[in-house]
């Protein structure tokens, strides 16, 4: 499946590392662009990346570059903030930051109901934040082409199961959050 096709077929568990891969490569294509890292240090992101996509697990790149930078702890979260911030001024549209986005209740029933969606959150590590039935969705992630990439695929699965096309809000969050999001939608360690 290509994941820039406009197709509404049910994402695939294999399908999710595609959409995976085009998310790497739009940030780090913006990475580039934006001058915000080194090559050095998107192209060691980028395959950090891949190893774990082809083991079948999640990773980040915002966050392998920050951490082969060696940021840790409060820097850590700061120095992916500040990234992320840098790709969301690439995405339209903007994908604010959501302080509180990590205390809003697991959309259980959403994801029951979508559970390739489920797949793909977990792949891209943009977990769905709310869903207000067929009409409002929200995803965030500490990268925004990562929330792009999974509400243009909420829409369409959405519009093909239901016949409704969701608002759906795109937004960010702080590295903490984002981990405490992660371990309560996915059991992330």
């Amino acid at each position: 499946m290509n994941p820039s096709s406009t197709g509404a077929s049910p994402v695939s568990p294999d399908s999710v590392w595609d959409f995976a891969e085009a998310c790497l490569l739009r940030t780090a294509e913006i990475l580039h662009e934006s001058q915000a890292v080194s090559d050095s240090e998107i192209s060691h992101g980028i395959g950090a990346a891949r190893e774990a996509h082809a083991a079948k697990q999640p990773a980040e790149l915002l966050e392998v570059i920050c951490r082969k930078k060696g940021h840790e702890g409060e820097n850590l979260s700061k120095a992916i903030l500040e990234l992320g911030h840098i790709v969301a001024s690439y995405v339209s549209p903007y994908a604010p930051n959501v302080p509180f986005g990590g205390k809003l209740i697991l959309p259980a029933a959403f994801y029951d109901k979508y559970p390739g969606l489920q797949k793909l959150a977990s792949a891209l590590r943009s977990p769905v934040i709310f869903a207000e039935d067929t009409d409002a969705v929200g995803t965030a992630s500490i990268n925004p082409v990562a929330t792009e990439i999974l509400a243009e695929q909420i829409r369409q699965q959405m519009l093909a199961h239901t016949g409704i096309q969701p608002f759906v809000t795109i937004a960010r969050l702080d590295y903490d959050s984002w981990n405490f999001v992660l371990r309560k939608h996915f059991d992330r360690p």
